[in-house]
Formats: C-alpha cells, sequence, structure tokens
C-alpha cells in the first residue's frame, strides 16, 4: 500500500513558543559577527594600503587569503559538524577565528596580514555548514527558505553595520582597534553557543512534544549514514556553479564597494561608509524577502524545485540589469548608488534559496552538501578579489562590472535548467528523486 505524500502546509509552522527560536537567534548573531570578522577588512582597507604601502593588487591578495582555504575546507568542514556536532564545532569555530580577527589588528605589514586572512578563511570555512547542520535538527522543513534567509540577512546587516563600526574606531583611535572589539565579540559568541545549545533538541531543557513533532525526523537528526558521494555531486554541483556566479558578485560588493566609492567620488571615509552601508542594508531586506518568496510558493502547493529555480532567476537577473549602469563611464554618485543598492538586493534574493537547497536535497548530509555548494562561492572569494584588483590597476572600474554582469547571465542560466532531487534513506537504500513534497511521507 502507497502511502498518500504530505501535502504542504497552507502556513508555516511557527517559531514564537519554540526553542527554535532561540537557536535561530543565536545562529542570526554569529552569522553577522562572521561577516563583520570577514569584512571589516574591506573598509580599513584604504588606511591599511596607504600604512604599508600596499597596491591594489596586494590588498586583492589580502582579501583573496580568506578565501582560498575558505574555498578548499567547505567540504571537509560540513563533514567535520557532522562528525561532532554543531555544539562543539562551531565553539571551536568562533575561537579560532577571533585569534585570526585579533592578530590582523596586530598585524605588521602584507605577509602577517596575508596570514591572518588565511586563519581567518580556515575557521570560517567550517562555520555555515556547521550552521546548516544544526539547522537541519531544529529547524522544520517547511520553514528551510525562511531560516537561511533571515540568517544571511543578518550576515548582511554585518556587512552593513562593518563600514560604520570600523570608520568609528579608526576616527578614535585608527584601524586595529575595530579589529580587537570584534575578536572579543567572536569568542564571546562561541561560549554563550556551547553553553545554550545541544545537537539533539531532545536534549534541550523545556523543549514540548508539540515542538519535537514538529522538526525533522529522528533519524534525520540523529543519524549520520554514510554520505552517497556520487549521488550527491549529481545534484549539487550545478548549484556550486550558480554559487560561484553569485558569488563572484558579492565578493565584488563586499571587497571593493567602499574602495570604489573612494576612487571615483574621492569621498573621505566618514562619507564613503555611510554610502557602503546603505549599499548592503538593501542586502539584508533582500535575504529574508527571497527566502519568504520561495516558501511562500512551496505553501501554495507549488514545487520545491521550481520555487528556488524561480528565485534564483529573478535575482541574478535582476542584479544584471541594476548592475549595468556602472558598467557605463561617469555615473553620478547617485546613480551609483541606487544602481548597487537595487543590484544587491536582486543578488541576495538567491542566498537563501542556495542554501536552502542543499536542505531540502540531502538533509541527512546537509552539512556536506552545503559546504560542496558553497565551495563555488569560495573558489569565487579566491578569483574575484585578486582578478578585480588587477583589473582595476590595469584597466579601470568599467571592466570588472562588465565581467561581474557576464557570469550573472551565466549562472542564470544554469539556474534554471538544473532540477536538484532529493535523496533519503529508506532502509537502507539510497533513492533518488523522490520530490521534497513528498518528504514526510518516505520517513
Amino acid at each position: 500500500m502507497t502511502t498518500a505524500p504530505a501535502a504542504a502546509p497552507a502556513t508555516g509552522t511557527p517559531f514564537r513558543g519554540r526553542i527554535r527560536g532561540r537557536v535561530l537567534l543565536l545562529l542570526c548573531c554569529m552569522y553577522a559577527i562572521s561577516y563583520m570578522d570577514r569584512t571589516n577588512i574591506s573598509t580599513a582597507l584604504p588606511h591599511i594600503t596607504d600604512e604599508f604601502g600596499l597596491s591594489d593588487t596586494d590588498a586583492g591578495f589580502i582579501v583573496s587569503a580568506f578565501a582560498l582555504p575558505y574555498a578548499l575546507l567547505q567540504v571537509f568542514g560540513g563533514t567535520i559538524s557532522e562528525r561532532f556536532g554543531p555544539r562543539r564545532a562551531l565553539f571551536v569555530i568562533t575561537v579560532v577565528w577571533g585569534v585570526a580577527t585579533l592578530w590582523t589588528g596586530l598585524a605588521t605589514g602584507f605577509w602577517t596580514l596575508f596570514a591572518a586572512r588565511l586563519l581567518l578563511g580556515i575557521s570560517e570555512a567550517a562555520a555555515f555548514p556547521s550552521a546548516t547542520q544544526a539547522m537541519s535538527r531544529w529547524i522544520p522543513r517547511d520553514r528551510n527558505g525562511f531560516a537561511q534567509g533571515v540568517v544571511h540577512s543578518a550576515a548582511r546587516l554585518g556587512n552593513a553595520l562593518a563600514p560604520l563600526v570600523v570608520a568609528y574606531f579608526i576616527a578614535i583611535s585608527g584601524w586595529r582597534l575595530a579589529f580587537f572589539a570584534t575578536a572579543v565579540l567572536s569568542v564571546a559568541w562561541g561560549i554563550t553557543w556551547f553553553v545554550l545549545f545541544r545537537d539533539r533538541p531532545e536534549d534541550a531543557r523545556g523543549i514540548t512534544k508539540a515542538e519535537l513533532a514538529e522538526l525533522p525526523p529522528v533519524e534525520t537528526r540523529a543519524t549520520r549514514p554514510p554520505v552517497p558521494w556520487r549521488a550527491l555531486a549529481r545534484q549539487i554541483l550545478p548549484v556550486s556553479f550558480v554559487d560561484f556566479g553569485y558569488g563572484w558578485t558579492l565578493w565584488v560588493f563586499l571587497t571593493w564597494i567602499p574602495t570604489f566609492l573612494s576612487d571615483q567620488y574621492d569621498l573621505e571615509i566618514s562619507a564613503f561608509a555611510w554610502f557602503t552601508t546603505a549599499v548592503l542594508l538593501a542586502g539584508v531586506v533582500g535575504d529574508t524577502v527571497g527566502g519568504l518568496l520561495s516558501d511562500r510558493i512551496i505553501h501554495r502547493g507549488g514545487d520545491p524545485r521550481h520555487a528556488r529555480r524561480l528565485v534564483l532567476v529573478i535575482g541574478l537577473g535582476g542584479s544584471l540589469v541594476c548592475l549595468l549602469p556602472l558598467v557605463v563611464v561617469g555615473q553620478s554618485l547617485t546613480v551609483a548608488t541606487v544602481s548597487l543598492a537595487l543590484s544587491f538586493f536582486f543578488l541576495e534574493l538567491c542566498n537563501a534559496n542556495l542554501w536552502a537547497i542543499p536542505m531540502d536535497v540531502a538533509p541527512q548530509w546537509s552539512g556536506t552538501a552545503s559546504g560542496f555548494m558553497n565551495t563555488g562561492f569560495g573558489v569565487a572569494g579566491v578569483v574575484s578579489p585578486i582578478v578585480f584588483g588587477v583589473l582595476i590597476d590595469a584597466s579601470g572600474w568599467q571592466l570588472p562590472f562588465g565581467i561581474s554582469c557576464a557570469l550573472l547571465a551565466g549562472a542564470a542560466v544554469v539556474a534554471w535548467v538544473m532540477k536538484p532531487q532529493r535523496l533519503t534513506v529508506t532502509d537502507g537504500l539510497l533513492e533518488v528523486g523522490v520530490p521534497a513534497v513528498e518528504r514526510d511521507a518516505t520517513q
């Protein structure tokens, strides 16, 4: 007898009055701090390059020092969280990246900066896959898009706050103090996480039977079947390519916007910090809207795969169109700021959906799957800052922005044609292609 597929709920499973709301809030804080730690160097970069006599190419290599281990260790980071649990994994990760941030503030030149950023990339490589593993255990499956949207909105809030925080510290005591402050914040979060979080929802103090019943099945959150590498690669590799196209342009925003505004419009730090924050705040809205939009399509009976792909195409295409004015020479500061803000809003519609796909496709291996997916972003982080820096030195800003537009177009095409299918384990046998709307019926 065949069990009928479970219908998608008309409205999302609630967070209010649930312990998972506290878990999501903790993760939001971590995402915000992580992006402050990885992007605060962008605002400080004009002062750092002046102090140490570095070129834009040197600056690109320093920024990419973070991205190299970040790209190479994504999958490894995901497996670490599945083996040791996100509680211990994220505690160690945040303490190490706090040390790396402190080291950045103590840097004396190119190589010490390069080494500090290298250590930051090593530690943060496992952060988001570990957080995704935590969400796979604590977040109802019909809220994957919402949860990923909210935490990545917090990350973009960290992006938006970083220029203001760094500018404030530079004004009162120089750029080094900004890194010391965020290092302390990182370690404090790690200790709080270790005290409050539990890997197994069943072990959380005060959790109710009603909340446990709303969470993923026990076998998903309590066991780790062997990773089906070949099947997983078939489903996630196209998503990784889309993530590369998305990541290339995101790294442009995270790395070069302060320098672009400073160079093109002769802005002082107090001015370009505010303009940069205005641009990055658009991403805070985009992340949450992107997750809510695809979840809403699913709640109304839509195909989850189509819902994620549709929002990805809208986001990538919209970002491309809004970035086109930057390819033309001589835009005013107002036009440039509005174009960048709108482009960043559309770009961030993609983020929650990229991270929700591994949770939809491979809930048992969400750490590994999300690490596999985010390798595309990591590779973009290695290549984008270096190529962008070299091209700026060689030809100015228009050609790098044009290349970003071309990569967004390619990513949109792949996003539209890819069809990621769900992997499940039933009676020890791997099944490929079970629609996500049948997720409860197969457990």
